[in-house]
């Protein structure tokens, strides 16, 4: 008897012991600038299809799409947006925004993360809709001022430049040039304080290399690779409790909502999330870079 019990208790053992061994040595996913372009956009369905609004912490709240993220922050003097994302998008982000109880005309300044259409062709709309006050970094604004959708010329009311604090209502936001994905790529940061708890927020803009993004030689944008380094030396330099980013899969949301119906424990604080995102995508930019430098 007692060397069948010890026979069973070799196998689990083994078991176990293997099982934890080949969960160390699984090779991690290889990812491509198209993985990553794919999971960030998704499809014209993820783009268009509003996610289910929902509070992240204290006064921060999800407003976007699946797959295209805006965020409110609300205020007694009223309210701050960042991403209007495409013109097209407006009412159903405005819906998102009224269903959790806010007025649309409360918003006061509209933010961006970068010069692509996908999180800022709608400015113009949401500011004839709120009178919000348009506010971009400054190396985006020749972008910003070509995207003019039905004609309509893109409304751009205070320049800013890294380091420049947007303030309302009690928030101060913090605007940092990260450049790269676009010259005026922006990544806000900012405090949040709900009880005795302040957290930490970051919202990258993006350090994602496109499919067919041009870093080796490229006489529009020669300072592109410099550029890029210098932001994932800033953002390696930021240990966030929430971060966040202008696309939902740059840190997970479909995992991590489930996680607030549950009850879970604060699913956006995840610093671990940051470095791995980070790992990720300044994977692809070295790889892409070395390819494109060997041709």
């Amino acid at each position: 008897m007692r060397a069948a019990k010890s026979a069973l208790f070799t196998i689990i053992f083994t078991t176990a012991v293997s099982a934890w061994s080949s969960a160390q040595t699984a090779p991690q996913k290889v990812w491509t600038a198209d993985d990553l372009f794919r999971r960030n956009i998704g499809t014209r369905e993820d783009q268009d299809t509003p996610f289910t609004p929902h509070k992240i912490f204290a006064n921060l709240y999800y407003v976007g799409t699946r797959s295209l993220a805006s965020f409110l922050i609300t205020t007694p003097q009223g309210h701050i947006l960042i991403n209007s994302d495409f013109e097209r998008n407006v009412p159903a982000v405005r819906q998102s925004i009224e269903a959790l109880g806010f007025k649309y005309t409360d918003i006061k300044i509209l933010l961006g993360s970068h010069a692509h259409a996908d999180h800022m062709e709608g400015d113009a709309l949401v500011k004839q809709l709120t009178g919000a006050q348009v506010m971009a970094m400054a190396e985006d604004v020749p972008a910003l001022e070509a995207m003019k959708p039905g004609g309509k010329p893109h409304p751009i009311d205070r320049v800013l430049h890294d380091g420049d604090k947007v303030e309302l209502g009690g928030m101060t936001l913090v605007a940092h040039l990260t450049p790269g994905h676009t010259k005026g790529c922006t990544t806000w940061t900012f405090n949040l304080t709900e009880g005795n708890r302040t957290l930490s927020v970051l919202i990258i803009g993006s350090v994602g290399v496109n499919p067919g993004m041009k870093l080796v030689n490229n006489k529009d944008y020669p300072q592109i690779v410099q550029d890029f380094q210098r932001s994932f030396a800033f953002l390696r330099s930021q240990h966030p409790d929430i971060p966040l980013g202008s696309h939902p899969g740059m840190y997970n949301m479909n995992e991590k909502f489930p996680k607030i119906a549950r009850g879970g424990p604060g699913p956006y604080v995840d610093p671990q999330g940051y470095v791995a995102e980070l790992d990720i995508v300044e994977g692809v930019f070295k790889s892409q870079l070395a390819q494109q430098q060997q041709q």
